[in-house]
C-alpha cells in the first residue's frame, strides 16, 4: 500500500516521541485515523468532547518533556478545540492540534461545516498553516512541532480530509523534533547593576512564579543572603512552597494577607519568573526589579526600575557572588511572623469541630492533601476549588498542581486529570472539581471508564457557582443565575459504572476519601460543602466593603435575610 500524507503525519509524530492523540473521530479525519490504526505506535484517546481533548493534551505536555497532540474534525470539531487550546497556549505548554478541514476544492464555497481555521486559531497559536500538497509534508509538521516546543505554546496544522489521503512518499527524518535547553543569563554589567539595587535595599521582598521551577536551592540562598521573604504566585506554588523558611504566602485574589503585606511593605521588590497579572497587588512606591526568560514580559504588569532577560536559576547563580552587603533581618522576621499567624488562622478553619452539615471545604481539601500520595498530581477547577487548593494542598517537591491559572476557564480539572493520568500512569491523579465545572463536561467521566483511568474525582458540591456569587456580593449585586440544582453526583458516577460515594457529614469524610483513593479504578467522591463559606482576598478595598454592605441591604429588602444568618453561622459561629 502506498503511503499518503496522513501516514507521513503519523510517522512524524512517532519519530517525535508522541504516544497519544486526543480527539473525536469524524469523516474529515478518516485518513488520519486509518494511519493511526495501521501504525500501532500511537494510541487514539477517544474523548467525548474536543475541548476535553485539548485540556488533556495540555496536561499531558505539562507532565512530560515533549509535545502532546489533539485533533478535531472539520467545522464544529475545530471550534470545540478552541477553549482548551487557549488554555494550553496561556499555560505555555507545547501542544500540536491537527485541525481537519473540508474538501480542498470546496474551500471558499460556503460548503457544509466550513469555517476559516486559519483565522479562528490565530490568537491561540504560534504556528497555524494549511497542508495542501505532498511537498509540504513532513516539513510543515516539523516546523509546527518545533515552534510549539521552542516557544512553549500551541501549533496548528490544518489538513483537508481529501488532502490527507493524497499519496506521498517523501522521507520522514529520524530526528524530527529538537528540544533544546539553553542556559540564559544577563550580561556581567547587567548583573552588577542588579546587584547594586539589591545591595542598597533595606526591606527586600521576592515575588516568584512558575519560571522559578528547578531553582529552589538557589532561591533559598538568595533569600538568606538578602534576608528577604518570598511571596509566591499561584503557578509557583508547586515549585517553591515546600522546605522554605522564607515563604510568607501567596498574593492576589486567592492569596494571604501576609503575602500582600510583605510586598506592600518592601522598598525593593524582586520579581523572578512571574507574570503575575493583578496590578492592584503591586507596591507603588518601591524599586521594582524583574528577571524573566521572556523579555516581552518585562514591565507589562507594573512599572519597573530595571528588567533583565534570563533563566532564574542561571541568573541567581551568577548574581549571588555579587551580593556583598549585609541586610537587616527585621523585614524577614516580621513577614514570617505575620504569615505564621495567618497560617494558624487558616488551619483552624480546616478542622471538623462538629458533625453538622454541610462540610467546610477547607477541611475537605486538607483531608485530601493529608491522604494523597507523596507524588500525587492534583488538578483543580477555577473558582473556589482553586482557592482551597492554593491554601490547603501541601506541596513537597514531588507533587504537581495543574489548573487553568492563566486562562481561568471552567471545567478544566477532570479533563486535565485525563491527560496527567495517561502521561504518568503510575502516579495518583486527583481532580478537585466544582459542581458547576464538572457538570459542564461531565460526559467525559465515561472516558475515565472506557480507558480504565484510575483518576479520583473529588466534587466540591455546594449547589452554586459560589465564587461568582462572592464576586456579585462584593460588587453589591444580588446573586442571579448562580444556583445549581441539588444533585448527587455519586449516583451519576455509579450509573456510568464508576465507583461513587456521597458524603454529607464530616465524620464520614476521611474514610470515604481514603477508600476512594485506594480503589483500583476511577472513583468519584461527591462532598456536600458549605455554600456560604467566605473566601476573602488578602486586602478588602473600600469599594468591596461598600458593595458587600449594599448586598446585605438588598438581601434583607428582597426577603433574603436568611442568607445573612447562614453567612454569619458559617463564618462567625464555628
Amino acid at each position: 500500500m502506498k503511503t499518503n500524507i496522513a501516514d507521513l503525519l503519523i510517522q512524524s509524530l512517532v519519530n517525535a516521541g508522541v504516544k497519544r492523540i486526543y480527539g473525536i473521530v469524524g469523516d474529515s479525519l478518516n485518513a488520519v485515523l486509518d494511519s493511526v490504526r495501521r501504525s500501532k505506535e500511537i494510541e487514539w484517546i477517544h474523548v467525548r468532547h474536543e475541548e476535553v481533548g485539548a485540556f488533556a493534551a495540555g496536561a499531558d505536555a505539562a507532565m512530560g518533556t515533549s509535545i502532546a497532540v489533539c485533533a478535531g474534525s472539520s467545522g464544529p470539531g475545530n471550534l470545540h478545540l478552541i477553549n482548551g487550546l487557549y488554555d494550553c497556549h496561556r499555560n505555555r505548554v507545547p501542544v500540536l492540534a491537527i485541525a481537519a478541514h473540508i474538501p480542498s476544492d470546496e474551500i471558499g464555497s460556503n460548503y457544509f461545516q466550513q469555517t476559516r481555521p486559519e483565522q479562528i486559531f490565530k490568537d491561540c497559536s504560534y504556528f497555524c498553516e494549511t497542508v495542501m500538497s505532498p511537498d509540504q509534508v513532513p516539513r510543515t509538521i516539523t516546523m509546527a512541532m518545533q515552534t510549539a516546543v521552542a516557544r512553549k505554546g500551541v501549533s496548528v496544522v490544518i489538513l483537508p480530509g481529501d488532502v490527507a489521503g493524497v499519496p506521498d512518499d517523501n522521507p520522514v527524518p529520524e530526528h524530527i523534533l529538537h528540544v533544546t535547553r539553553p542556559v540564559v543569563h544577563p550580561s556581567e554589567p547587567e548583573l552588577k547593576r542588579l546587584a547594586e539595587y539589591l545591595n542598597r535595599g533595606k526591606r527586600i521582598t521576592l515575588l516568584c512564579g512558575a519560571g522559578c521551577a528547578g531553582a529552589h536551592g538557589e532561591l533559598m540562598q538568595l533569600c538568606e543572603r538578602l534576608q528577604a521573604p518570598m511571596v509566591i504566585a499561584l503557578r509557583g506554588k508547586e515549585h517553591l512552597e515546600y522546605d522554605n523558611p522564607y515563604f510568607v504566602g501567596l498574593t492576589g485574589l486567592i492569596g494571604y494577607a501576609s503575602g500582600y503585606r510583605a510586598m506592600m511593605n518592601c522598598d525593593v521588590l524582586l520579581m523572578l519568573g512571574t507574570d503575575f497579572p493583578y496590578r492592584q497587588f503591586y507596591p507603588r512606591n518601591s524599586t521594582v526589579l524583574q528577571v524573566d526568560l521572556d523579555p516581552a514580559h518585562l514591565g507589562r504588569r507594573t512599572p519597573i526600575t530595571y528588567g533583565l532577560c534570563g533563566d532564574v536559576k542561571a541568573t541567581v547563580q551568577a548574581l549571588l557572588p555579587l551580593l556583598t552587603e549585609s541586610h537587616d533581618s527585621r523585614h524577614l522576621r516580621e513577614s514570617v511572623d505575620h504569615y505564621q499567624k495567618v497560617r494558624t488562622g487558616l488551619d483552624e478553619l480546616a478542622t471538623a469541630k462538629s458533625d453538622k452539615r454541610p462540610i467546610h471545604p477547607q477541611y475537605l481539601t486538607k483531608v485530601v492533601s493529608d491522604l494523597a500520595n507523596e507524588d500525587a498530581v492534583f488538578t483543580c477547577d477555577v473558582g473556589t476549588p482553586t482557592l482551597w487548593a492554593a491554601r490547603y494542598l501541601q506541596m513537597n517537591g514531588r507533587r504537581r498542581l495543574l489548573g487553568s491559572f492563566n486562562h481561568g476557564t471552567m471545567a478544566n480539572a477532570m479533563p486535565q486529570a485525563i491527560g496527567a493520568q495517561l502521561a504518568a500512569p503510575d502516579r495518583q491523579v486527583i481532580a478537585l472539581c466544582g459542581d458547576g465545572g464538572l457538570s459542564m463536561l461531565m460526559g467525559d467521566l465515561l472516558t475515565l471508564r472506557q480507558h480504565k483511568l484510575p483518576v479520583k474525582v473529588i466534587v466540591l458540591n455546594n449547589s452554586a457557582l459560589s465564587f461568582v456569587e462572592l464576586e456579585m456580593k462584593a460588587a453589591g449585586y444580588l446573586e442571579m443565575g448562580t444556583e445549581l440544582i441539588d444533585q448527587n453526583f455519586a449516583d451519576i458516577a455509579k450509573a456510568m459504572g464508576i465507583y461513587g460515594v456521597h458524603v454529607e457529614r464530616a465524620s464520614d469524610l476521611e474514610s470515604s476519601i481514603r477508600d476512594a483513593l485506594r480503589h483500583d479504578g476511577p472513583a468519584l467522591v461527591d462532598v456536600v460543602v458549605n455554600r456560604q463559606e467566605l473566601s476573602l482576598p488578602p486586602k478588602i478595598t473600600a469599594e468591596q466593603a461598600h458593595g458587600f454592605t449594599l448586598w446585605m441591604v438588598k438581601a434583607v429588602l428582597n426577603g433574603h435575610g436568611d442568607e445573612l444568618i447562614d453567612l454569619a453561622k458559617t463564618n462567625l459561629l464555628r
